[in-house]
Parts: structure tokens; C-alpha cells; sequence
């Protein structure tokens, strides 16, 4: 049987994202002190800043990932996460794309990130969709165990 997967966005609070959200966290609470877990709560994936993304895989909630914008031509990828269950079916590629699509229906110039670097998959993600390394950015300082990526989009270079 083909997996059927659909990205939409989606509002945040709900019970299987709140599950999603505290999977996340119990995950890079087990990989990084908490002076370098830089994960944002439920009610700011609320703000009107934020267009949040839900993976259903047969209709199940199963992947979420935010894209706040920074308001200088700029994004950042926040809280993506796939339910280590529904892994392997390129979730997270899915719900790359769809934040790459609508950064660039906002007219969007770049899209940054900032992850850790004791995860290879979502590093290897980023990197195969054409993110780069950089400095921190916005109110990050630096920090041995994050790794600062950057992508621009938009027919911008």
C-alpha cells in the first residue's frame, strides 16, 4: 500500500502536535544542555508571523515544522519534526518544500535555520536542499553545538 502523506498548514494547537512538540523536545533534551535547545513554545507558533505545517500520513498527524518570519526579507525554519515512527518516507523533504514554497509566495528572500549538529539526518536534509552554513544570526549567539544554515530563494542570490 502507497503511504498516503499531505502537507497543509494547519493551526498548532492540537492535541497530536502538542504530542509532536513534546516528543521534539524530550529528543534534543536528551542531545543538548538546555542552553542550547532554542525551541520556541506553542502560543508563538500561534502568532500571525508564523505559517505552521502539519504531515498527516493517512490522515494521522505525523510531522510539523513552522516558518517565522523574521520580517527583513527573511525566514527561519522552526520546530521540524517528524514522529520517529513515520520516518524513511521523506517527510521532512515534504514539509521542506512546503515551506519553501509558501516563503516564496511572501515574497521572501531567505530562509535560515538553526539546528544541532548531534543530528546528521536533519543536517544531511538541509544540505541536500541547498542550505549552507553561516554565522548566527538574529538573537543567536554562537554556540558549539549549533550549526546556522541559510538558504536563498526567490531567483535571489
Amino acid at each position: 500500500m502507497t503511504a498516503m502523506i499531505t502537507i497543509a498548514e494547519e493551526r498548532p494547537r492540537q492535541p497530536a502536535i502538542v504530542r509532536l512538540l513534546e516528543l521534539s523536545d524530550a529528543y534534543v533534551a536528551a542531545l543538548y544542555p538546555p542552553e542550547s535547545n532554542h525551541l520556541v513554545d506553542l502560543s508563538t507558533l500561534e502568532k500571525p508571523s508564523v505559517s505552521f505545517f502539519v504531515a498527516r500520513l493517512h490522515g494521522e498527524i505525523v510531522g510539523c515544522c513552522a516558518l517565522v518570519d523574521a520580517g527583513d526579507a527573511a525566514a527561519e525554519i522552526k520546530r521540524m519534526f517528524v514522529d520517529p515512527k513515520a520516518r524513511g518516507l521523506k517527510i521532512g523533504k515534504q514539509l521542506l518544500s512546503a515551506i519553501e514554497k509558501k516563503a516564496g509566495d511572501l515574497g521572501l528572500q531567505t530562509i535560515r535555520l538553526e539546528t544541532g549538529i548531534y543530528q546528521p539526518e536533519a543536517i544531511g536534509l538541509y544540505r541536500a536542499a541547498g542550505y549552507a552554513e553561516r554565522l548566527a544570526f538574529g538573537s543567536y549567539l554562537p554556540d558549539p553545538l549549533s550549526l546556522f544554515m541559510e538558504k536563498r530563494i526567490g531567483g535571489f542570490t
